[in-house]
């Protein structure tokens, strides 16, 4: 067994009591499970992507540490977005004293805010704009159609962006994604930049809608890649709620309900990182006992639900499963 690093030594011994210890509890389970030979999905939600997870999750990648992501299109996208105009992002510390009016001079001046960072739209959306419409209208006219997911992995193989890196490509999670050609779900994706891009050109009639496969195809390509990855578990961890999480997850009663598949097994492992609070209806402040009542997890999967802010526990949790 490799020697832990420094940063797993430090949570091993400080991380001991409430959500400190769900840490290192959660990141020795995630652990056991490679271990064991189980896969692992991850599902990303929010925007870890323009929180940079991208640094230590690209290795975790190379590392062969997640075998398949579910992601939202914001965070397909804005891993590119990052890679090709991190220069022109501003940060906004004291993003909580901004007045409507500070708001709409950012918007002014052609900076989208997230939290306390703003996306600078020229040169992150426009950069990758003119690019991927061209690798939509060639594959169209190939009569070929591809996931949101594959066609990002085109334009980042093509090298037709390198002009433009300005991060080390090392710290890109959607390079190295492309690079191992790592399956990922793409849920939602209409509700992304790229998404609405793509939208538009359906609506001035020079793409098919049909051009990008849609959600429905996404299920049954996970419920495959389930089907055919399972003999030993697949764990599930979930950065956040949403539909990132929601989605995939719904992959095994899908299989043992509705396709009557009985012999699909659940989860074998799961973790959420989130803030939500459990409250009437909340499925991303859910406790994950109540996952049992769905089908998604067994009595005894392993269960963890870390209440905290995801970019401070995710690093810490993969940087435990890189032995740092």
């Amino acid at each position: 067994m490799k020697t832990k690093g420094a940063i797993s030594q430090f949570i091993e011994k400080y991380y001991l009591h409430f959500n400190a210890a769900s840490v290192v509890d959660a990141a020795k389970a995630y652990e056991e499970q490679l271990n064991k030979g189980s896969k692992m999905l991850v599902s990303l939600a929010g925007a870890m992507s323009t929180a940079e997870l991208g640094k230590i999750f690209a290795e975790m990648i190379r590392k062969d540490k997640v075998q398949i992501i579910s992601c939202t299109g914001a965070n397909l996208e804005e891993d590119v977005m990052n890679l090709v105009a991190h220069s022109h992002y501003e940060r906004v510390p004291n993003y909580r004293d901004l007045t409507p009016q500070d708001e709409w001079d950012l918007l002014e001046r052609g900076l989208n805010r997230v939290t306390d960072t703003c996306i600078p739209e020229e040169e992150a959306f426009r950069r990758i704009q003119e690019h991927i419409v061209k690798i939509w209208k060639d594959a169209e006219a190939a009569g070929e159609r591809y996931f949101p997911h594959e066609f990002m992995y085109k334009l980042l193989l093509s090298g037709v962006l390198e002009e433009y890196y300005e991060i080390d490509i090392k710290d890109s999670w959607m390079y190295a994604a492309a690079q191992a050609n790592l399956p990922i779900i793409v849920p939602g994706w209409e509700d992304s930049t790229m998404g609405n891009i793509f939208a538009s050109y359906v609506m001035k009639g020079e793409l098919k809608a049909s051009t990008v496969k849609s959600g429905i195809e996404y299920m049954t390509y996970l419920a495959d890649w389930y089907t055919a990855n399972s003999d030993n578990g697949i764990g599930f961890f979930q950065i956040g709620g949403g539909i990132a999480g929601d989605f995939p997850i719904c992959v095994v009663p899908m299989l043992y309900q509705d396709m009557e598949r009985t012999d699909t097994p659940f989860w074998s492992y799961f973790c959420q990182i989130s803030d939500s609070t459990t409250s009437y209806g909340s499925y991303s402040g859910a406790v994950p006992n109540e996952k049992i009542t769905w089908g998604k997890l067994d009595m005894n999967t392993p269960k963890f639900i870390i209440e905290s802010d995801a970019t401070i526990v995710a690093p810490l949790i993969f940087a435990y499963l890189l032995d740092m």
